[in-house]
């Protein structure tokens, strides 16, 4: 009989870990967007970058992805000159004390989440050099970060549990308008830390992906017919395929994509007495067919992030 307690004793354990585990995981994929506003006292390009770097390694070592695109949620620094002083050497050096103070908050709608301050000293030759020495003595695995991390995930996770329902409104009112690309970033933004909202979002999504490539490939067979109009030729065809080669074997109007491609095949038959050497894309599989979808979804909304310019908001946080 002990040994049966033990056994399921060891199971709960087991399965408490697994948990943990599965939610250290998915807090990871919480992303916030390094950002250094312009105006910081003595910051020069270099130690901007810097900065930035030590911003990017606090994040991660506490559990957090960067993002490499315009996340709305950021983290932020306010660099302010404590003291500079010239030290009693020969040769004289100078001396800088710096407060860093960290913030973490929405940076669309400015909401400050979380801060954290730090007070560092750096010496140097110049001024230049004195705060570059200060600004690499951040430390990037203070335990004091941890609370400060923390504070931000449980305002992030709530943020996306309120405004679930209204991303989505928003997402499908851009998608209404055509705007499928908008629709994919706006809920590319949901992490999947955020389960319930995560799961709610992903097969509206795939929904919208499905619209965005069949109205892809009415754009594309119509510009591939107008080619091929145009000149009906090898010259033609070439055109033509370089549209055809585009569309997606899960759109709507792929079959018909495929007819056209068969025709311009057997006119260049019959007029140059040679196969036209083309063939539309294909999926092996449902498997590689949902992997590519993923992807694609995930690239269409990059490529938004990318065209987009993001102002941030920060006015009052320090």
């Amino acid at each position: 009989m002990k040994k049966i307690i033990s056994i399921l004793f060891l199971f709960a354990i087991v399965a408490v870990e697994a948990q943990n585990q599965s939610k250290a995981a998915a807090t990871t994929l919480i992303e916030l967007n390094t950002y250094i506003p312009e105006q910081i006292e003595g910051l020069t390009e270099i130690a901007q970058n810097n900065l930035e770097n030590k911003l990017s390694q606090i994040v991660t070592a506490n559990g957090m992805a960067v993002s490499s695109n315009s996340s709305r949620f950021i983290i932020t620094a306010n660099v302010v000159v404590l003291s500079k002083n010239i030290t009693p050497t020969a040769p004289p050096m100078q001396a800088y004390t710096l407060g860093v103070n960290l913030y973490i908050g929405d940076g669309m709608e400015g909401i400050k989440f979380a801060t954290h301050s730090v007070t560092l000293k750096g010496v140097g030759e110049n001024e230049t050099k004195a705060y570059m020495a200060a600004i690499k003595t951040l430390k990037v695995n203070d335990p004091q970060y941890q609370v400060f991390i923390e504070k931000a995930k449980a305002k992030i996770v709530d943020y996306y549990n309120r405004k679930c329902d209204i991303i989505i409104k928003e997402a499908k009112a851009l998608a209404s308008q055509s705007q499928y690309d908008a629709a994919l970033f706006k809920l590319s933004t949901i992490p999947e830390a955020c389960k319930v909202c995560y799961d709610k979002s992903a097969p509206i999504a795939r929904t919208f992906y499905k619209q965005q490539i069949d109205y892809d490939c009415k754009v594309k067979l119509a510009e591939a017919k107008n080619s091929w109009n145009a000149s009906q030729n090898e010259y033609g065809a070439t055109a033509a395929g370089e549209y055809l080669i585009e569309i997606d074997p899960k759109a709507s109007c792929y079959s018909e994509a495929q007819a056209f491609t068969n025709k311009i095949a057997a006119k260049i038959l019959a007029d140059d007495k040679r196969e036209w050497n083309f063939k539309m894309k294909v999926y092996q599989d449902e498997v590689t067919a949902e992997k590519a979808a993923l992807k694609a979804e995930r690239d269409i909304a990059l490529a938004y992030a990318k065209s987009e310019s993001v102002n941030y908001t920060i006015v009052g946080w320090w």
